[in-house]
C-alpha cells in the first residue's frame, strides 16, 4: 500500500487507485483521476479535518484522533478487502504536504492491520 497525490499522473504500477478524501479534489476530472474507488467514508470526520487544517503543529494530535476514528470505521473492512485482493493499492489524497496528511496515517494503520491477517 502506497500514497500518492491525486494531482500526479496515474501510472501502470499504481494498482488499485483509491481516493481517500471526503471532498472531491479541485480541478481533477473523473477521467484524469482514473479511480477504481472513491472511499470518502474512510477520510477523517469533518470536525477532525477542520480542527487539523493541515497545520504541522497539530499533526500529532490529529494522528491520534484519526487512528481512534479508524478503529471504529466500517470502511476499513472495504480497504482491507482491496488490500488482500490486489497486489498494490494506491491511496490518493489532495493535501499539499506529502508527509503531514491523513493518507499517511491511513497507510500506517492499514499496513499494521494487514500484518495481523492470517
Amino acid at each position: 500500500m502506497v500514497t500518492k497525490r491525486i494531482y500526479e499522473e496515474p501510472s501502470d504500477d499504481d494498482g488499485c487507485r483509491v481516493l481517500v478524501d471526503r471532498l472531491w479534489p479541485r480541478g481533477v476530472s473523473k477521467e484524469r483521476a482514473a479511480l477504481d474507488l472513491w472511499l470518502k467514508e474512510i477520510a477523517p470526520s469533518p470536525p477532525l479535518r477542520t480542527e487539523f487544517a493541515h497545520m504541522r503543529e497539530r499533526f500529532a494530535d490529529f494522528r491520534e484522533a484519526y487512528l481512534a476514528e479508524l478503529e471504529q470505521n466500517p470502511a476499513v473492512e472495504t480497504l482491507l478487502e482491496l488490500a488482500t485482493t490486489h497486489p498494490r493499492v494506491t491511496l490518493l489524497y489532495a493535501a499539499k504536504d506529502p508527509e503531514v496528511n491523513h493518507a499517511r496515517v491511513l497507510q500506517e494503520f492499514m499496513e499494521a492491520r494487514i500484518k495481523l491477517l492470517p
